[in-house]
């Protein structure tokens, strides 16, 4: 315990370990966060998407403090539905009614808006009627008479190739917004988007409009409207969890079967020397494709094969380099003497005497191992129901965020990746200066 302590003053000589390990407990934090603010199933139930789960959020929209960097106010997004706005009802004989839904807005932003759908639900087949009427008095007819299907129902207004023509062509989420003085601008003010229908006795009618912003939370969102925040917050705890693991399975596994072999030497010794050689050579990564494509491309098969793989890995020959050393040492010959068991030896004496140059060597695995992870992933090999930052990167790629201009959809995961990997090891180089005399400079 002392010579630990001892060893232990070495830290403040490196304040590169401080910002290591500030850089690793704000990851642990996020990490517990995530756990916490989005439960597990939650989190992978959002990820999938499933009907309905993101129609609120805006398509490929950038982060929101992107507004910060320009001299524009960028559009947020607006949800107004029923009970933002005016329902009025007027009988007109024979059972029927006048169903009037009035949906009011402002809009102060510089920028248009890059999408709009009207959402309705109605509970038997109608025509309806939608306006839109802007801030200098206009009214602008939508569609005037609409047929609006039982159940959800869906008016995607930009994708009105009709409406278009009577823009002039402009898409209807600019054109119906654009100043007529200037239709660069968006034109500012109070709006109101009016769906009028005839409705039998029983029947009942909902609406909500959404107007889709360019910019949306903290990370943005993606081609399928997911928000990617929680991709970004559930990729700290599986990456951590993935290579923290793999570590401890790996070089723990290493460091013993190391100790056990050196010691009883002969033909065992031999045995995982030759194991060793071989495991050396054999292409990791290759392997891994190869078992995701054929066999499962679950985070636990994949976790499983890596700490295979990684157990006769070069570190053998170091740790037993180390253990021919140590079990020359006096007190290794002393328990000999008394007649101390091969079992005794290894776990009492000769192993603890090592095991402080396990630790820099296990925190510098550590990212290796949440880099492999995400290359999996990037590669289309992750597990497809987990949010993780390779899944994120994956995504980017095939759908070509850098071409089109999204950057923030790869350069945040690969960011935290990269800030993950500079923490550890910063953390992991001070250990081995630590426990290591020769590397120690004065």
């Amino acid at each position: 315990m002392g010579q630990l302590l001892a060893r232990l003053r070495w830290f403040r000589r490196y304040p590169s370990m401080a910002a290591g390990i500030v850089i690793i407990m704000l990851f642990i934090a996020l990490s517990i966060y995530a756990v916490i603010a989005i439960p597990y199933s939650q989190a992978v139930n959002l990820w999938r998407g499933g009907p309905g789960q993101w129609e609120e959020l805006p398509l490929n929209a950038r982060p929101a403090w992107f507004d910060a960097f320009t001299s524009d106010s960028l559009s947020r997004t607006m949800v107004i539905d029923f009970g933002s706005g005016v329902r009025t009802e007027e009988p007109i004989g024979d059972g029927m009614r006048r169903v009037e839904i009035a949906l009011p807005f402002r809009y102060d932003y510089d920028g248009f808006p890059t999408e709009l759908n009207l959402f309705t639900r109605v509970t038997s087949i109608t025509m309806a009627s939608v306006l839109l009427h802007t801030p200098d008095g206009r009214t602008l007819m939508l569609q005037e008479e609409r047929s609006i299907r039982r159940g959800p129902d869906t008016y995607y207004i930009s994708q009105d190739v009709e409406l278009r023509d009577r823009l002039a062509g402009m898409p209807p989420h600019q054109g119906l917004f654009a100043d007529p003085e200037d239709r660069d601008r968006p034109l500012k003010g109070e709006y109101r988007l009016v769906v009028e229908s005839e409705l039998a006795a029983g029947d009942e009618l909902d609406a909500k409009l959404v107007v889709y912003g360019e910019i949306y939370g903290a990370a943005g969102t993606d081609h399928r409207r997911r928000d990617l925040l929680v991709a970004l917050l559930w990729g700290a705890p599986i990456g951590l969890m993935f290579g923290v693991l793999a570590a401890i399975g790996a070089q723990v596994s290493t460091f013993v079967l190391a100790a056990i072999a050196t010691w009883l030497g002969g033909k065992l010794e031999r045995t995982f020397q030759w194991i060793t050689q071989v495991n050396i050579i054999l292409p990791v990564l290759p392997i891994l494709i190869m078992v995701g494509h054929f066999y499962s491309r679950s985070i636990w098969t994949m976790l499983g094969l890596v700490i295979a793989l990684n157990v006769f890995s070069a570190s053998m020959f170091t740790y037993r380099a180390m253990f021919l050393q140590a079990k020359e040492a006096p007190y290794i010959e002393a328990a000999q003497a008394y007649g101390a068991s091969n079992f005794r030896i290894i776990f009492r004496y000769l192993l603890p005497r090592i095991a402080p140059t396990l630790l820099p060597q296990f925190v510098l695995v550590i990212p290796s191992f949440v880099f492999l992870e995400a290359t999996l992933a990037v590669l289309g090999l992750g597990d497809p129901s987990l949010p993780t930052w390779g899944k994120v990167m994956n995504d980017a790629y095939t759908q070509g965020s850098l071409y089109k201009g999204y950057y923030y959809w790869i350069a945040q995961p690969a960011m935290l990746l990269m800030l993950m990997g500079i923490g550890f090891a910063l953390v992991g180089y001070s250990l081995d200066r630590v426990f290591n005399p020769r590397l120690r400079t004065v």
